[in-house]
């Protein structure tokens, strides 16, 4: 009889590509997601892991399994769903994948509601990469994610996945206090062209928009420094260094010497729940959506649509 905790690690290292990711998103130590996975060897009799320079690979027997381990993990993930509903009430394990300024942000207050209301559901945060964040919903390895997309690149969902709108949060043009532009009450997208650039690495969903609306507004734009953080980005700002485009949510209070101008127009990203719909049933999933939408207003998201200056 093969261990369903063990098949979940299993099932997790397939998808982080890692024994370490695996770990983060299940919460445990990486140790103990290896000795799962030697358990499961042992009862097998099959080599499922190989090293690959310092990280590890799926032999093509834990490929498979693995497959099979996903369908498994999504019966149980029915028979939960149809438990808590018979219940009526949020219980269970309920795991929360988020981007770094939504999971610093938005998420406290939620976990906070969420923990006072129901203290029978147990709920866990993972910090997540926006760019992952529907494939980890649809392959179970997170219950709900919160993730965001900006107006000029729409968040695609798969079959299977659901949604629902949180709100917007709103991006200004940051840049040092003795900056040409610091006292200006707007400026256009066109008006930036000579700026040095302070932003998120290649691959990240901020760095793709970047690039992709300054283009658009016909140049190529200059970036000399690049930094996944927006505290670090923000320290770069006030060393004079360049000028960045920085959401409002999770960003915090501006340091000395960094001013906030207004783009017009305000460039803006969207934020959604998203959940697979076999489990949009479940009482926890209901719950953790409405905090979700609770909870936005108090961290200065605009309702979905509503004109940037409401």
């Amino acid at each position: 009889m093969l261990d369903l905790a063990r098949l979940r690690a299993l099932h997790a290292v397939s998808v982080h590509g890692s024994v370490a990711g695996a770990a983060a998103a299940l919460g445990y130590t990486p140790s103990a997601v290896s000795q799962q996975i030697t358990k499961l060897e042992r009862e097998t009799r099959t080599t499922l892991l190989e090293r690959r320079g310092r990280g590890v690979a799926l032999t093509e027997e834990a490929v498979h399994l693995a497959a099979t381990a996903q369908r498994l993990l999504a019966i149980v993930e029915q028979a939960e769903t149809t438990l808590e509903e018979r219940r009526g009430v949020p219980t269970g394990r309920l795991s929360i994948g988020a981007f770094a300024s939504a999971a610093r942000g938005l998420l406290p207050g939620v976990l906070a509601e969420l923990a006072r209301a129901h203290p029978d559901l147990d709920v866990r945060l993972t910090e997540v990469d926006p760019h992952l964040s529907v494939d980890l919903v649809a392959k179970g390895v997170v219950d709900l994610a919160v993730a965001h997309d900006w107006d000029i690149a729409p968040l695609p969902a798969p079959d299977g996945v659901a949604q629902a709108v949180i709100g917007d949060d709103l991006c200004d043009l940051l840049v040092p206090a003795g900056h040409r532009l610091a006292g200006r009450d707007g400026v256009r997208r066109e008006e930036l062209a000579r700026e040095r650039w302070i932003c998120q690495p290649p691959g990240t969903v901020c760095h793709d928009w970047l690039v992709r609306t300054l283009r658009a507004a016909g140049y190529e734009p200059d970036i000399r420094h690049q930094a996944e953080e927006n505290h670090t980005q923000l320290a770069l700002l006030a060393a004079g260094l360049g000028v960045a485009m920085i959401p409002r949510l999770g960003r915090g209070p501006l340091p000395e010497g960094v001013v906030a101008v207004r783009m017009d127009p305000v460039p803006q990203r969207r934020l959604y729940a998203l959940w697979r719909t076999e489990a949009a049933r479940r009482p926890a999933i209901t719950a953790a959506v409405a905090a979700l939408q609770d909870q936005s207003s108090g961290v200065g998201l605009r309702p979905a649509g509503a004109p940037p200056g409401a």
